[in-house]
């Protein structure tokens, strides 16, 4: 049975204005590959601007390529150009910009000596890369698995909130613990799917 969970309302709610923009990138004959590229490379910027120290400037610029993220998918859905390696080097990538957005505030929280912001920031990066294993792993059993409190765009969100009030540490709290019991979800899930 699907699951419809908070990313997926998000993006159905989203898409009567993200499908102009997939339209118009589909007739430039922009890629589906090259938005996920971007934004990845958008992420990264973010994570320079964390590691530098420049909170608000990272939660606008997230905000700014965050929407990425869902703009590839339903251009290559309308351009029909979907494929196994595109849906791979997305989500690859997805991993790649969560290590780079919270590998910039260990180095702040390092630089500084904030060693609560970087215990933080580690318990957030190892929850959101569980949370995503578990889903894959999960799926390459033939099982769903998108179950839980904090998918990526949840946790995206709240940490853009929090970049951009300056509310880092309370942030980074809830991701922290809610990434990890999403994980846990996520196991409790696929046991008791598996027992069927």
């Amino acid at each position: 049975m699907a699951t419809f969970t908070l990313t997926d309302r998000v993006r159905e709610l989203s898409r009567p204005f993200l499908a102009p923009v997939a339209d118009f990138l589909a007739r430039l004959k922009i890629h589906p590959n090259a938005v996920s590229l971007a934004g990845f490379l958008g992420c990264v910027t973010v994570g320079i601007a964390l590691a530098l120290g420049h909170l608000r400037l990272a939660g606008f610029l997230l905000l700014l390529f965050g929407p990425l993220d869902a703009i590839d998918g339903l251009l290559a859905r309308r351009s029909g150009k979907q494929s196994l390696f595109g849906a791979f080097l997305d989500s690859t990538l997805d991993r790649y910009a969560e290590i780079a957005i919270f590998g910039g505030l260990l180095y702040l929280s390092l630089e500084n000596g904030a060693r609560n912001w970087a215990l933080l920031a580690f318990f957030a990066l190892t929850g959101s890369l569980m949370v995503s294993y578990a889903r894959a792993r999960a799926e390459a059993l033939g099982l769903e698995c998108k179950v839980g409190l904090l998918t990526r765009f949840e946790r995206l969100a709240i940490l853009t909130l929090g970049l951009l009030l300056e509310w880092v540490t309370v942030s980074l709290i809830i991701i922290a613990v809610l990434a990890n019991l999403t994980a846990l979800q996520r196991i409790l899930h696929v046991y008791r799917a598996s027992q069927n």
